[in-house]
């Protein structure tokens, strides 16, 4: 299988640089402050928690905790995963076969496409650069052939912030539904848009081949928990990525279930927390990118914890990103962890994250950088 380019290089760098500029997820908490949020009863449920094995599904009462954030499904329509990547994982492995056929949007995760790459055939999708990542459904109705099986989306999206339009949405579902294909949507960073009218309803709501992929690692700030979920009304084919899962982590970590379970009830709080230091630190990155037009051209995200300028330099955004985190201990993600087996996709662009308290710090140190070239 192709290298995982976006996590090497954060192998290389995350816990090296001083600071993570290219952070994908939202301020976290420490354990104390998490139970400290919660009160006397939630330190009790931890501290009495038995640590043996737990159920594969994951526990019914974080099941049912993540079940209330859909508008339709109940517990037996969640499974849950260690993090967000086994879902991808197992759910592509599971509702792919070889001779299948696989539509990915682009740029994604690259999970998104290199483990369909490994089971079917797969079309890319570019979200258009030049039209703030605009989504061409004529495009995907295109690449739709007789075998395809899957439609790939991630909104808002990684790296750009991009999110469709709900018309947009529906009009893909329609076609989804008009062709009986399964239709894959990766929503981690739903509940961080910018504008709440923007907010999308989850594929597994509205649709009955629809799988939401979701996480505790980006709106919530606890990726340490490694909770994740896949939610759909496609009991049966949830049952078998439960199986797949027997070959994998088999259960999730049964302290992290409560943790998670904690940071569900409290939910508003921590989202509201998170939005603020994101609408913060937006403000702050918008008037420095204002300020260095002639070096970066930026697009303001609709969501999420994450953008994608593009760098106007002559050295290009892979020398420049790794000139900072060198000089200046500073992590940004350069476009080519982004490249795609797919389609020719943009190189010059570089992934910025300000979900974290610490970003005025790094853009300090990145305002110095950029006066001395």
């Amino acid at each position: 299988m192709r290298d995982f380019e976006l996590e090497t290089y954060f192998s290389r760098w995350e816990f090296n640089a001083k600071y993570n500029l290219a952070a994908s997820d939202a301020e976290s908490l420490s354990i104390a402050s998490l139970l400290s949020m919660a009160g006397d009863d939630a330190e009790q449920a931890l501290m009495s928690q038995w640590l043996g094995y737990t159920e594969t599904w994951g526990a019914p009462q974080l099941r049912e905790k993540i079940a209330l954030t859909y508008h339709s499904l109940s517990q037996q329509n969640i499974l849950c995963f260690h993090g967000a990547e086994e879902g991808i994982y197992t759910a592509m492995r599971v509702l792919l076969r070889p001779g299948d056929h696989a539509i990915v949007i682009v740029p994604n995760y690259q999970a998104a496409e290199t483990i369909p790459l490994e089971v079917a055939n797969v079309t890319g999708v570019a979200l258009d650069a030049e039209q703030n990542w605009a989504l061409d459904l004529n495009q995907v109705a295109d690449a739709i052939q007789p075998n395809t099986r899957l439609i790939s989306i991630n909104f808002p999206n990684n790296p750009t912030g991009h999110i469709i339009s709900r018309d947009t949405l529906d009009q893909l579902v329609s076609l989804c539904r008009e062709n009986e294909i399964f239709l894959f949507s990766d929503e981690v960073y739903r509940l961080l848009e910018l504008d709440d009218t923007k907010r999308l309803p989850q594929v597994a709501d509205i649709y009955e081949l629809g799988f939401s992929l979701n996480v505790m690692s980006k709106a919530y700030g606890l990726p340490g928990l490694r909770i994740g979920w896949i939610a759909s009304q496609q009991f049966d084919w949830l049952q078998k990525m439960e199986r797949y899962k027997h070959y994998l982590s088999i259960c999730n970590s049964a302290p992290s279930e409560v943790l998670a379970d904690i940071a569900l009830t409290h939910a508003d709080k921590i989202l509201q927390q998170n939005r603020h230091i994101i609408r913060e630190n937006l403000l702050i990155l918008d008037a420095f990118f204002k300020q260095y037009e002639q070096w970066f051209e930026w697009q303001m995200p609709d969501g999420g914890c994450i953008a994608f300028p593009k760098y106007l330099g002559s050295d290009g955004a892979d020398s420049f990103c790794e000139s900072l985190v060198k000089q200046k201990s500073v992590l940004l993600l350069p476009g080519k962890v982004y490249r795609s087996d797919l389609l020719t996709t943009p190189t010059s662009h570089f992934r910025i994250g300000f979900g974290r308290k610490n970003l005025p710090q790094a853009l300090d140190l990145l305002t110095q950088f950029i006066d001395a070239k």
